[in-house]
């Protein structure tokens, strides 16, 4: 009698629970379901500093970041049958320590997956994979940084914006500088922006304004400009554009997406950019980095793509050289944090089992661990950039499966460690057990 008794309530409970995954697998496109996912606090700024404000009190924690780049996140999530890499993408960052994955929140054009087909019309299905990578990356208890728009061609970029103007009949002119001036292509950019800042996930039910998982906005992937002339079109651009943000966003932080190249009116640094060139391309990391409206700068670094023909020691001179001085200046000049958003190098070159990435990346993450001892501006670091198995179709020269590479593994995983150690007074202090990843490790300062 017990027996049919939880036969009877057994069988119904089974029956409920087969509806709702036929639901679920059916027509979770069109409706939400319930998600739980772990309370995080909003990022900020306090002078030099990134502060992680507690969702539940007045306390503020200090952040250094080590994080990493993984552009295809979004195009990624469109179809269910390669989200598992994605979420394995961002488990295995989370597992690595890193704190911050920077992605790209744009395809603009006529592609399968692209996110806005003309300006202000949107497939749903690809918003729908960005909502996916923010609910996983909160899952993780990682933070984005989403980049809006792409100044190279490759995912539509400023030139596809040109091309929707001229389509629609406007007298633009034919070079892409008219992105930064042109009143129409401003507008598209602005409606974009307001799409993307205002919308609600489909997931969590979240707005994206609200969602603590998003780190900062990006204005541009690497802004430039066609003629060096265009340099104060530029400038008044950014300072519009991240006025406009913070119109519709106060939480978040907002970034250019620079280079970090010195223009030709900061003539006292002329010498620590990688060459003449890096000058005319109409973008300034001081002039830029100082509107207000921007919370911290952005910096990149390409070693093997800047100074291509310098041996491996002039290329560690340069890096060397270009990570102080801009730790430097963001905090003597801007008075901002700098965060290192690329580092990359060519990962074909191999001696004594080590690749030239190890040394580069070993001299930024040994500057932000000094940086962080000192507290001082140098903020952290995001390697470019990282695949899992399956993604190699979205890989570079200077992208790599981490795990493939043992050294520099575990050079991500130590700096993700050295960081926690310095700030672990204001963190965990004392509770590390035996299963968390720095349990245990000593750092010296010659690490």
């Amino acid at each position: 009698m017990d027996g049919e008794w939880k036969q009877k309530r057994l069988y119904p409970l089974l029956g409920v629970f087969s509806i709702l995954l036929l639901l679920y697998f059916n027509f979770s496109d069109h409706f939400n379901f319930p998600v739980w996912l772990p309370t995080l606090g909003f990022v900020g700024t306090n002078a030099t500093r990134f502060v992680v404000l507690e969702p539940d009190g007045p306390h503020q924690s200090t952040l250094y970041i080590n994080g990493w780049n993984s552009y295809w996140l979004m195009e990624a999530s469109v179809w269910g049958t390669s989200r598992s890499r994605v979420s394995k993408m961002l488990r295995k960052g989370a597992e690595m320590g890193m704190t911050v994955c920077r992605t790209w929140a744009f395809n603009d054009g006529d592609g399968p997956n692209a996110l806005q087909i003309s300006p202000g019309v949107f497939n749903e299905k690809v918003f729908q994979g960005l909502d996916y990578v923010i609910v996983e990356a909160r899952r993780n208890r990682l933070r984005l940084i989403l980049s809006l728009v792409n100044n190279l061609n490759a995912f539509g970029g400023k030139a596809q914006y040109v091309r929707w103007a001229q389509e629609a009949g406007i007298n633009v002119s034919s070079s892409t500088d008219s992105f930064f001036s042109h009143p129409t292509i401003k507008d598209y950019y602005k409606a974009y922006i307001k799409a993307v800042v205002t919308r609600k996930n489909s997931i969590s039910g979240v707005k994206y304004s609200e969602e603590p998982a998003i780190f900062a906005w990006e204005l541009m992937n690497e802004p430039r400009c066609e003629s060096s002339s265009s340099a104060p079109i530029l400038q008044a651009w950014i300072k519009e554009m991240a006025s406009f943000i913070k119109a519709l966003d106060q939480k978040h932080l907002v970034t250019v997406g620079l280079e970090g190249f010195y223009g030709p009116k900061t003539t006292e640094r002329s010498d620590v950019n990688p060459g003449d060139w890096a000058a005319k391309l109409g973008s300034d990391f001081i002039q830029n980095s100082a509107i207000d409206d921007i919370d911290f700068t952005s910096v990149h670094a390409y070693p093997d793509s800047w100074v291509p023909d310098a041996d491996l020691e002039e290329k560690a001179n340069f890096l060397t050289r270009w990570v102080e001085f801009h730790i430097s200046d963001g905090e003597y000049v801007l008075k901002k944090p700098v965060l290192f958003t690329e580092v990359g190098s060519l990962m074909h070159r191999k001696k004594q089992g080590l690749h030239d990435t190890d040394a580069f990346l070993k001299i930024v993450y040994n500057e932000i661990y000094d940086s962080a001892k000192k507290r001082q501006a140098g903020a952290g670091a995001l390697i470019w950039q990282l695949l899992v198995e399956g993604m190699e179709e979205y890989g570079d020269q200077f992208s790599i499966v981490a795990w493939d590479y043992p050294s520099i593994q575990k050079l991500m995983v130590e700096q993700s460690c050295r960081l926690q150690s310095v700030f672990a007074e204001d963190q965990v202090k004392g509770k590390l057990q035996h299963h968390d990843l720095c349990f245990g490790k000593v750092f010296n300062d010659s690490d």
